[in-house]
């Protein structure tokens, strides 16, 4: 037979063989009484950081780009 038949079939008769069922993973009713920690959630506007811009004319690419480049020199 082929190997990879054995590859696929060996976990499900070796799953077959355990001696107990895994744990429940599900979600409590109780949301109240449990023990996790959770920040109290805080309102930020989505457009607080808005700033209002308009369309400009263009300039020359070099004058944009010096103006972009921040202080003290490349190192």
């Amino acid at each position: 037979m082929k190997p990879l038949f054995f590859v696929a079939v060996l976990p499900l008769f070796a799953s077959g063989c355990a001696s107990t069922l895994p744990p429940d993973v599900i979600a409590s009713g109780d949301l109240a009484a449990s023990q996790a920690q959770v920040r109290p959630l805080r309102y930020t506007s989505p457009v607080s950081g808005y700033s209002h811009r308009v369309p400009v004319d263009p300039q020359p690419w070099r004058n944009q780009n010096d103006a972009q480049t921040p202080e003290g020199g490349a190192s």
